[in-house]
């Protein structure tokens, strides 16, 4: 009765009614929050698949080119990725070829077949298209003929000589080179004196995940973590700069290898993951090995 009569009871239901209302939206901004952040789950999933994804269209597309080649042409006699042992291996065997004046051809091709070559391979010159960039080591008299995907290409050249021309530098890290490996939240760097690392420096960042995101709104949280990531990298190129090499190679993500590519000579992607140094060291390994098909 005295609530009527002061009016407290119309407050009152009004009051009820702007909870019930605010209950319903706290409802709603959950749903959207807990939809937000399964769009944010689903673009991180993307940019980590997207080293990977790249990696498996390279891949299939030079697996269609064979394919195509395959149907209208030669095949390689055989095919053999090379580690380090093997490697060397073969590496010695086509530097201890004694073709004679004029008798070694070696050449860097990177897209057309020279014609001095060409000439030599005859109908077989399309592997060589196939499989460019790549090098080719063909004698006069047929013996050995084989081309072999070197970690670090040289310019293209074409050109007969006694022996064949197979530089250290292309295969193996020579001199004083940099190596690192670049993630948007792991980084590794070594400098190695002929093969044996010297030094290392080794950055991980904690980048924010879906685990860790809390009650952030979906920009807020693509915003921080793009920070993170843009803090990380400005540390990474800090070390870079202050690097004292020879050469610098760079691998690792490609999505991340762009921010950083001007201070590398060369860069390739590498899907290493864990500790900055056993990544790094899983990525030098897998660097330096090469493609060997015999024509």
């Amino acid at each position: 009765m005295l609530d009527r009569l002061l009016g407290r009871a119309g407050l009152k239901a009004r009051i009820e009614d702007l909870e019930d209302e605010r209950d319903s939206l706290r409802g709603k901004l959950d749903g959207e929050a807990e939809r937000r952040r399964e769009a944010v789950h689903r673009r991180q999933e993307a940019e980590e698949r997207v080293n990977d994804l790249e990696h498996r269209i390279e891949e299939l597309e030079d697996r269609v080119d064979r394919a195509e080649g395959e149907e209208a042409g030669p095949s390689p006699r055989g095919t053999e990725t090379l580690g380090r042992g093997r490697l060397d291996s073969v590496l010695s065997r086509l530097r201890s070829v004694e073709a004679g004046a004029e008798g070694a051809l070696s050449a860097m091709v990177t897209d057309e077949v020279p014609d001095a070559l060409a000439d030599q391979l005859g109908d077989r010159a399309p592997l060589v298209r196939r499989a460019a960039p790549t090098l080719v080591y063909h004698d006069d008299a047929g013996l050995v003929s084989c081309a072999l995907d070197p970690p670090l290409a040289p310019e293209p050249f074409c050109e007969w000589a006694e022996a064949f021309r197979v530089e250290e530098s292309w295969f193996r890290p020579t001199g004083r080179l940099a190596f690192g490996l670049v993630r948007s939240d792991t980084f590794g760097l070594g400098v190695y004196e002929d093969g044996e690392r010297v030094s290392f420096e080794g950055v991980t960042t904690d980048v924010m995940s879906e685990h860790d995101k809390g009650g952030y709104s979906q920009a807020r949280f693509e915003r921080i973590r793009d920070e993170q990531i843009d803090e990380h990298l400005d540390r990474c190129r800090e070390l870079l700069a202050d690097v004292d090499a020879e050469r610098v190679v760079l691998v690792g993500e490609r999505t991340v290898l762009t921010e950083v590519r001007e201070h590398a000579d060369h860069t390739a992607g590498s899907d290493a993951t864990g500790d900055p140094e056993d990544a790094l060291a899983d990525a030098f390994e897998d660097f330096w090995t090469a493609t060997l098909r015999l024509l």
